[in-house]
């Protein structure tokens, strides 16, 4: 749109499932939690940052708490990636409103 209004955005994220064989498990206030999706956030200057959640592994609702993503796995830096090249994809083909 390049006579639409200027449109300052400071981020944009997408959520994204771990694949089952992907997932791992975090310790957090003596809870163990199991790690089952991303959220994913294209800052400003372009670069990713991404936070892994998930639920307690002893059942139940635990609190909504992030865990860093393990930077020695390049499979899920690999799913990082995927996922933000498919969700530009998608906001590139968007059709408007409904």
């Amino acid at each position: 749109m390049a006579d639409g209004p200027e449109v300052e955005l400071n981020g944009v994220a997408v959520n994204v499932t771990i694949p089952e064989d992907l997932r791992w498990t975090g310790e957090r206030r003596g809870e163990a939690h199991i790690l089952t999706s991303l959220t994913v956030r294209l800052l400003p200057d372009g670069h990713l940052a991404v936070k892994a959640y998930g639920r307690p592994v002893a059942g139940g609702r635990g609190g909504y708490v992030s865990f860093p993503v393990p930077t020695d796995r390049p499979e899920l830096a690999a799913l990082v990636d995927a996922a933000a090249d498919r969700a530009a994809s998608l906001w590139a083909a968007h059709r408007g409103l409904a």
